[in-house]
């Protein structure tokens, strides 16, 4: 199948390991485990969700906010949304985007405004990082039209409410509890937001009528401790390697139970590592280029017998078109009532860029355009989720969607250079 074809030949090249002839015990452990988290997270489900109400006051243990209420509601709020939502465009759609103000949130929400759509935000603000970056982000987003609604996806009485005030014909479902490494600290949040909080929000759109499409962000992690390369939909994904891996994949196997029995159409957006102007603080390339600016010395990880870690680094602009082709394509779920009528789509895509780049060539990269020389200090590769390298088989994207990636790093990060230096107001240095 062409499908499994590499779209590039790539700069690694691995050898065939011993994991396509382990014993049929070992894939049985390996898929018990990752069963096993999925149960762990329908028990979270049942016993630790928020209570839906109109005002929904969510546990900090769990998703790491402050404690307070959201309020919604009234003429004038509803006008607002409305008026948001609305269709601008001849062949526009309505689109509701959760986790608005987060990263991709905020690009494809501009994005859909700029041609037409109608588009309302979701979003709860959490303070996984600094909450005055997603308020400007919001801020951004405003200016442009776009309003988004402060909550949270596990509030079903409020998604209920949105799709009262607006019959929306599409979910650009974004928000989630992001990281690899942060799951080793707070593991509920994980629980909380990537698996009860997709299942209520397909719980909500199963009933409503019409049943909007969905695309929704998986993640390259998915791959796990998969070697082979460059990394293809139809390869195995049953060894994740962190609890954020294990509840996207939780959330595939969630996205395919919905689609079968209720007939939602559902598309998984496998990103891969996605980076760019207004991106989020706890990504290398970020917090790098504020190390290197304070002159801290940044950790660079190396794989065993000094192995090279790469990364599969993809522009936002190209990850937005990514979005936006799986959008325009995604057909009608075929359900009404909560009942199936027919056969529905189910899609799963890598979006990437094809061409890994070693970790060490991007800080000498943020090093030419910052003007500093970055303080090194090279350490092993750490237990604790990351994996060594990803690499992206485009090939199905680009046959489906039209997806073609054509930012290169050293571009991508001029721009995010640009923006960083000018959002954070440090004037002394110039990108070349």
């Amino acid at each position: 199948m062409d499908s499994l074809i590499p779209s590039t030949p790539g700069k690694f090249k691995m050898e065939k390991n011993s994991y396509m002839h382990r014993s049929r015990l070992h894939s049985s452990i390996a898929k018990l485990t990752f069963w096993s988290f999925v149960f762990i997270g329908i028990i979270y489900i049942f016993f630790f969700r928020a209570p839906s109400s109109y005002s929904a006051s969510l546990p900090s243990d769990l998703s790491r906010r402050s404690l307070r209420t959201y309020t919604y509601g009234g003429a004038t709020w509803e006008k607002r949304v409305r008026s948001s939502a609305r269709i601008r465009s001849p062949n526009g759609v309505s689109v509701l985007v959760t986790g608005a103000a987060g990263f991709v949130g905020t690009h494809v929400s501009a994005a859909l405004k700029r041609r037409g759509d109608g588009v309302l935000g979701l979003d709860n603000f959490n303070d996984y990082y600094d909450p005055s970056l997603k308020r400007a982000r919001q801020a951004l987003l405003e200016r442009s039209g776009v309003f988004i609604v402060e909550g949270d996806i596990n509030d079903a009485a409020l998604l209920r409410k949105l799709f009262e005030v607006v019959p929306f014909t599409h979910v650009m479902h974004l928000a989630a509890q992001a990281g690899v490494r942060y799951a080793m600290e707070n593991p509920g949040s994980y629980v909380h937001s990537n698996i009860a909080g997709f299942v209520n929000l397909l719980e909500i759109c199963k009933s409503v009528n019409p049943q909007p499409a969905i695309v929704w962000a998986s993640s390259s992690s998915v791959y796990g401790l998969n070697t082979k390369v460059p990394f293809s939909e139809r390869d195995r994904t049953d060894q994740p390697a962190s609890l954020y891996a294990a509840t996207k994949k939780a959330g595939e196997e969630i996205a395919h139970t919905y689609n079968h029995i209720y007939g939602l159409s559902l598309t998984g957006l496998r990103f891969f590592t996605v980076y760019g102007p207004w991106g989020r603080p706890d990504m290398a390339y970020f917090f790098f280029t504020k190390d290197i600016l304070k002159g801290k010395s940044i950790s660079i990880f190396e794989a065993a017998n000094h192995g090279t870690v790469a990364r599969d680094f993809t522009y936002i602009d190209d990850i937005v078109r990514g979005c936006l082709g799986a959008l325009d394509t995604a057909e009608k779920s075929t359900g009404s009532g909560g009942k199936k009528r027919g056969p529905a789509q189910l899609r799963v895509f890598n979006l990437g860029n094809t061409s890994p780049v070693p970790v060490t060539d991007l800080v000498t990269i943020l090093e030419r355009l910052l003007k500093v020389k970055a303080k090194r200090n090279i350490m092993n590769l750490p237990r604790n989720g990351d994996v060594q390298f990803t690499h992206a088989n485009i090939s199905y994207a680009q046959r489906e969607l039209g997806y073609k990636p054509v930012t290169d790093l050293q571009s991508g990060l001029k721009k995010f250079v640009r923006w960083y230096l000018n959002y954070y107001s440090v004037g002394k240095k110039a990108v070349e």
